[in-house]
């Protein structure tokens, strides 16, 4: 997935004197500290949202938070808009991001990934909507702001129609998911593109009243971004293995009816493999 704003919000931290701009903590810190500096968005129900007290919560909040109780860490949040987490994890700010990234080659110039879960791109639209996201030209489609889909797949498909002397796809940034169901729902768009968890999530919500359209496409690794070539990654990588093969992973994303996406293997920077 996907978005460069200010925070929404951030939590106190007990050990700022360990987070230099600039300068990722060693591990051996980390441990010392006991606490994993951990900044996520709080937008893209079911993986990330909050809840009514504006506590961080979700599949892969919970995830994080089940990682760090193997590693003996208390996890500290800083509540952040997308684009301000890859930044933050560079300047050393925070130890490891949540945000439903997508691992791609491009992001790994930059950080690490310990991959967690394999989501691919799903459409949605009014129930009983002839839409076709194959035929998709002259269509409002609404997506969040950053998105994998905003950043390729949907400039892809316009400018295929505009080369075919088709009209281009009307494309419709939202800040978060829920204002791109709503512009759905109120017809502000004729659909909308999103990860297939998210989707998956949005229609179950709304008891039918929109449907997917199409199948599910551009399947891809989500990964936690953690400081490039830093101690971190496979600590982490080896808790989430553990946490795979006791099966509380997967009791976890039942939990959200996300379990569609399940890995087997824990591992780092799959973008490559």
């Amino acid at each position: 997935m996907r978005r460069i704003h200010t925070p929404e919000a951030a939590a106190d931290t007990n050990d700022s004197t360990d987070v230099q701009a600039g300068s990722a903590r060693t591990w051996d810190g980390i441990q010392k500290s006991g606490v994993l500096h951990v900044g996520t968005i709080t937008d893209y129900p079911p993986n990330e949202f909050k809840t009514d007290d504006g506590k961080p919560t979700g599949w892969a909040v919970e995830l994080v938070e089940a990682i760090a109780k193997k590693l003996d860490l208390k996890v500290e949040y800083e509540l952040l808009l997308f684009d301000n987490i890859l930044p933050r994890i560079e300047g050393g700010a925070i130890d490891l991001g949540v945000g439903s990234f997508t691992d791609t080659q491009e992001r790994e110039k930059v950080v690490d990934f310990v991959n967690y879960y394999s989501a691919g791109t799903l459409w949605a639209a009014p129930k009983d909507s002839k839409v076709d996201p194959d035929n998709a030209c002259g269509l409002r489609v609404a997506v969040m702001t950053g998105a994998t889909q905003l950043l390729t797949e949907l400039p892809e498909r316009s400018e295929k129609c505009e080369a075919e002397g088709k009209k281009p796809i009307e494309i419709l940034p939202y800040t978060g998911q829920p204002e791109v169901t709503n512009a759905v729902l109120m017809g502000a768009a004729d659909a909308f593109s999103a990860d297939s968890p998210v989707t998956i999530d949005a229609i179950s919500a709304l008891d039918g009243k929109i449907a997917i359209v199409g199948e599910m496409f551009d399947t891809a690794p989500y990964g936690f971004p953690v400081p490039r070539d830093s101690e971190l990654a496979e600590p982490v990588r080896a808790a989430l293995q553990e946490l795979i093969d006791d099966g509380s992973y997967n009791k976890l994303l039942k939990k959200y009816n996300s379990e569609s996406g399940a890995v087997t293997k824990a591992t780092i920077n799959a973008a490559k493999e």
